[in-house]
């Protein structure tokens, strides 16, 4: 991590002559790409670090000629000779999702989605004019073997674990039947291929756009059915509907004809089903293989709203062996088994996380169980090594990005807590009062003050459970 933020610093300095004031690693996203944000006097740039060139340049192409036609995107400053490293502008990091959640389904956040779906319109169409889709990362266009690649993926990182059993060539048929008929559309121009709301970016109350490397040719319905379907987004029906239908409007300005809204409404459904499936194959892939709990947390969202579309929609096609899994998929049986147990105020459980020094002794637990987890946290590379992190605590944010970018903390976190999940949801389950969790280190001031600090945040957003977080080593930090 060292040698990336040294190669971010040198490109910076070989672009603006000068050296950044700092530069600090962002959270990890669901890709592999790594981002930081370089700070300069009172300016801030991101910088990517990626090791796929083809994604980079396809990326940097595609905002290069978004740019040149004053579409909302960032502004790409400059490239490392390796084409690894990209400075770009900062948009800032209020999301719309972010926005939904702060402000709530009322007006405001309506507002945002209009605008947001008047740029996606403006994108897609005017974006379309003079791009050269031999830029795309993978297929140029979204036909009938990209859609089939989605309903693969669905199947094999999602359907087939659920280990339910179905005909595999009628299934197959059905796949075939599907992708052909979604394949005629009269609309094809350019398709963001994640357009959701936390790939949209709101600075000042507008609306600029993030994440399209993966973008193709393809029909309209697809970005619009991305952002109003999205799990995590929970938009009423009355949303969706009328947001549609502001988007249609947007589109048609657009068009040398206006939109043939009956047939335009009728793929769209279509393009729904697939948006929804393909998003549970990649929580399949992401969570089930790959054990990321954010992506697993979001399996039973994505159930609900296939179940809803399933209930309340048609696709205008038969696909009988496909329907008849679908509906066995959303059942309540399959959506509680991704469902975590959660807290509520009845619920004894307790949960104690403390940070200790091994000079001074594991933690007792007074509790009627007795005992516990306890972690050693001796195997990191410990800040307090190093003379500027001294008189730091695991709390602060300079310690915090070294034990990130410069150690394993968050692979041996992640380890940590795919045990102790086990637990806590056996325990509320079965009413335990009390859990103690332990995180030693040295002198209980950095690596176990940091992953105590952690583990208490993910238990209460995961399980929503009261947890009391002790550093029982605090008085001896040094100040």
């Amino acid at each position: 991590m060292e040698t990336i933020v040294q190669g971010i610093a040198i490109l910076f300095e070989s672009w603006k002559k000068e050296k950044p004031t700092r530069i600090e690693k962002l959270p990890q996203s669901g890709s592999d790409r790594i981002y930081f944000r370089i700070y300069f006097n009172e300016a801030t740039f991101i910088a990517t670090y990626g090791l796929n060139i083809k994604e980079n340049n396809t990326f940097i192409n595609f905002s290069n000629h978004f740019k040149s036609k004053a579409l909302p995107v960032p502004q790409i400053f400059c490239v490392n000779d390796e084409q690894t490293i990209y400075i770009q502008e900062d948009l800032g990091t209020e999301s719309l999702l972010n926005k939904l959640e702060t402000f709530g389904h009322k007006e405001y956040a309506y507002s945002l989605f209009q605008k947001s779906l008047t740029a996606l319109a403006r994108i897609q169409i005017e974006g379309d004019k003079g791009l050269n889709y031999n830029w795309c990362l993978t297929a140029k266009e979204f036909g009938k073997q990209a859609i089939l690649s989605d309903l693969l993926y669905f199947k094999y990182y999602f359907l087939d674990t659920l280990q339910l059993p179905y005909d595999k060539q009628q299934m197959l048929d059905d796949f075939e039947a599907l992708s052909t008929y979604l394949t005629f559309t009269e609309h094809k121009y350019f398709m963001f291929r994640d357009f959701q709301s936390r790939n949209i970016i709101i600075k000042n109350d507008e609306c600029f756009f993030i994440d399209y490397q993966g973008g193709m040719k393809g029909a309209l319905q697809y970005d619009v059915a991305s952002l109003l379907w999205q799990a995590r987004a929970e938009l009423s029906e009355e949303w969706k509907d009328n947001l549609l239908a502001y988007y249609i409007d947007e589109v048609s300005k657009l068009l040398h004809k206006p939109v043939d809204r009956i047939t335009f409404i009728s793929q769209y459904n279509g393009y729904v089903l697939i948006r929804l499936l393909q998003v549970l194959g990649a929580y399949g892939f992401r969570g089930l293989f790959e054990r990321k709990a954010q992506f697993l947390s979001s399996i039973p969202l994505a159930l609900r709203n296939l179940q809803f579309f399933m209930e309340n929609k048609r696709i205008g096609i038969a696909t009988p062996e496909f329907d008849r899994m679908l509906k066995l998929m959303v059942s309540k049986e399959i959506v509680e088994r991704f469902t975590s147990t959660q807290a509520n105020e009845q619920t004894p459980l307790v949960i104690t996380v403390n940070s200790f020094s091994y000079k001074k002794g594991i933690p007792k637990d007074s509790s009627d169980n007795g005992g516990g987890f306890v972690f050693d946290m001796r195997g990191i590379l410990n800040p307090g090594r190093f003379d500027e992190y001294k008189k730091l605590s695991g709390k602060d944010k300079p310690v915090q990005d070294f034990l990130e970018q410069r150690t394993k903390m968050n692979a041996f976190l992640n380890s940590v807590w795919d045990l102790i999940d086990i637990t806590v949801e056996d325990y509320l389950q079965r009413d335990f009062s009390s859990l103690q969790i332990n995180f030693g280190c040295t002198g209980g001031q950095h690596r176990s003050v940091y992953a105590a600090e952690q583990t208490a945040r993910h238990l209460r957003n995961k399980y929503k459970v009261k947890v009391i977080l002790t550093h029982t080593n605090q008085e001896n930090w040094v100040k």
